[in-house]
């Protein structure tokens, strides 16, 4: 019940203090290239329920026809301001609101493409037994993934070498799991913004 109490009033509060960031970058998104404003792809959420993950669109509006849910290093598809939204994490506020949906919280693994999740080993499944964060200790470590993910075989290095060292810091946050524990990762996420 903390945990949530946390994600609710957290994600309130962000969401009021940004409404004024969130009110640019929709525009700046919608005035720089086509389609929609907002972006959303289809996660693997708690229990592997699917759903909608919201991010603002940072890619071509036909991205998901030129390629994979992961973005490589130096992707064609993202645009000019994609590019700066990525760098920052903006992309990712309107993840907050797929928190208040109860979807997400703030701090958990980080909910990945359902075909990539077909790949898990049984033992990596049990990170789909909490709900899925905005953040987590992998993606502080991971924060460039994209910069590990060059050349023609950046899917298979994705799958066989990045995939499974995200999956075992995730599980070690499963093992040994507490409010203060998440207060730090989001305090660690902060850090690793402003650097």
């Amino acid at each position: 019940m903390a945990k949530r109490a946390l994600d609710v009033l957290a994600s309130v509060v962000a969401l009021v203090l940004a409404a004024p960031l969130l009110v640019a970058v929709a525009l700046l998104v919608k005035l720089t290239s086509s389609g929609p404003v907002l972006y959303r792809v289809r996660r693997v959420g708690k229990d592997g329920v699917p759903f909608e993950l919201l991010k603002f669109r940072s890619m071509r509006e036909d991205a998901a026809r030129m390629g994979s849910g992961i973005t490589r290093k130096d992707d064609e598809r993202v645009t000019g301001v994609g590019r700066f939204l990525r760098r920052f994490k903006i992309d990712e506020l309107p993840q907050f609101i797929n928190v208040l949906k109860g979807e997400m919280s703030l701090v958990g693994p980080r909910p990945e493409d359902p075909r990539y999740v077909d790949l898990y080993s049984p033992a990596q499944r049990r990170v789909l037994t909490v709900k899925p964060g905005v953040t987590s200790a992998a993606s502080i470590e991971y924060r460039n993934e994209e910069q590990h993910l060059a050349g023609d075989d950046w899917e298979e290095r994705y799958v066989d070498v990045i995939m499974p060292k995200k999956l075992a810091i995730d599980l070690e946050y499963l093992g040994r799991p507490s409010l203060l524990q998440d207060v730090r990762i989001l305090g660690r996420t902060v850090l690793a913004l402003f650097r």
